[in-house]
């Protein structure tokens, strides 16, 4: 089972603000387990501290500021990112100022400072939100959508598209989070010398400089016009009469504008809280339709606080019913689980066909079939028993039998025509022949019941020789 991960030690870097041109420093501290993403400004008296989740953006014109209340800090995107796309579930971000620093404009030395403090694994599990259907949000006005559909694992393709002779059309794709240090992390961030202008203007970009961004150069200036653009931001002149790219460092890739919108891709989708299993395709992406997919991702995962298992009908399954047949006692009409779909040491998913040619449903209810809920609750301690079992060496020399049977709820009626899956989880470890776990019954989404189970597993041979 994957398990959630922290800093394996702490480290800090140096740098300006983009906006502010302050000098910064941002601490990046191991966290216990559950903890996500915060942000603390210890500038401020009492060191407030902000939830690094999608509620918390204000605002996104220029990155993605979190705040609570009057407390601000910005330029979070590409530290997130890296935490993300690294692993990192859990993380306290120190800041001595407003915004975290921008650094080179990418999340490159992020990356290299958590690789040399390394990732440590936690006790907890790793909370995966699984998409299991296409989930949209668009703007008409700007032509910009994300889309998620499921897929096994997290990948991004970014399609970027411009009214501009420099940068027109690009795309970016990352299939594997695992190749984001060397092709995604040292993207540096862009922007149009119009804009680069209006923010000077407005007296926001007091940290930026060729160095930490790729800046546009499309509509053609005067000499003076340009030379003056210069000295203002301290960079080198430039040939007016040659459009293209003014930073110093040339570009990397020739879709790197591309490549830095899908980082910022991620470190958005990292204020959903939780890592998810699914495929982005972003049509013209920016951190204002970024956030509000953020938001309804985290809206459906409410909704679906426990989520249902992935089911499959066409893989073949971990146990059929010859093995459970095998390994259980149970039979007709007390056989409750028809196969085992998923299993590992510590948790099982197993289904169960509801036919209207159940026995039960003769007096339970003839002209309402409704299965009874002492029967769930006994398809889902076979489950459990089946994922006991399996951890045996001689699964077939055991007998499980329950103890107690706790917090059983029921939600929602089971008919004829359901599919049932049940999730069986240990929730302590199998020590003394005594087993504890938590199990849910779903159909479709939705959980239709739910019970805490203690079993005791006895050895068959020793009961028959005493």
């Amino acid at each position: 089972m994957l398990k959630q991960n922290t800093l394996g030690g702490s480290f800090t870097l140096h740098g300006k603000g983009l906006h502010t041109g302050l000098n910064l420093i941002v601490t990046f501290n191991p966290a216990p387990e559950n903890y996500g993403y915060k942000i603390q400004r210890i500038d401020l008296p009492g060191e407030p501290i902000i939830d690094a989740v999608a509620e918390n953006v204000i605002e996104t014109t220029r990155g993605t500021v979190l705040a609570k209340g009057d407390v601000r800090c910005s330029t979070v995107e590409h530290a997130l990112a890296a935490l993300y796309a690294l692993g990192v579930d859990n993380c306290l971000l120190q800041v001595n100022g407003p915004e975290v620093p921008i650094l080179d404009g990418s999340a490159e030395i992020y990356v290299e400072n958590i690789r040399h403090v390394g990732v440590v694994e936690q006790n907890a599990p790793k909370d995966y939100y699984v998409v299991h259907k296409k989930i949209e949000v668009r703007d008409d006005k700007t032509g910009s959508i994300i889309t998620i559909l499921p897929d096994e694992q997290f990948s991004i393709t970014a399609m970027i598209a411009f009214q501009s002779k420099v940068l027109s059309s690009q795309f970016a794709t990352l299939d594997d989070m695992a190749n984001f240090e060397k092709e995604i992390a040292p993207a540096r961030t862009f922007c149009f010398v119009r804009e680069v202008e209006m923010m000077l203007e407005a007296g926001l970009i007091k940290g930026g400089d060729l160095d930490n961004a790729i800046v546009i150069y499309e509509n053609q200036k005067t000499q003076e016009e340009l030379n003056e653009l210069a000295d203002r931001i301290g960079a080198a002149y430039h040939d007016a009469t040659e459009l293209g790219f003014l930073q110093t460092k040339p570009l990397q890739w020739e879709n790197e504008p591309a490549r830095h919108k899908l980082l910022d891709i991620i470190g958005d989708m990292a204020l959903i809280g939780k890592p998810i299993k699914g495929r982005i395709i972003a049509t013209r992406p920016g951190h204002t339709i970024n956030n509000k997919f953020a938001r309804l991702m985290r809206k459906e995962i409410r909704t679906h606080k426990i989520q249902a298992p992935f089911y499959d009908p066409n893989k073949a399954p971990l146990m059929d019913i010859k093995r459970i047949r095998q390994l259980l006692p149970h039979r007709y009409p007390m056989l409750l689980v028809d196969k085992a779909i998923e299993m590992d040491a510590n948790s099982i998913v197993a289904v169960k066909n509801v036919s209207g040619n159940e026995p039960f449903f003769q007096g339970h209810f003839p002209s309402e079939p409704v299965m009874p809920g002492v029967l769930l609750i006994e398809a889902l301690a076979q489950t459990g028993g089946l994922l006991v079992l399996n951890n045996l060496e001689h699964p077939e020399d055991y007998s499980t039998y329950f103890l107690r049977i706790d917090n059983v709820k029921f939600t929602q009626k089971v008919v004829p025509g359901d599919t049932l899956l049940f999730k069986a989880t240990f929730t302590a470890p199998f020590r003394h022949s005594i087993a504890q776990m938590h199990g849910y019954a779903f159909v479709g989404e939705n959980v239709v019941a739910e019970a805490s189970l203690t079993a005791q597993v006895i050895d068959n041979k020793v009961e028959i020789e005493s």
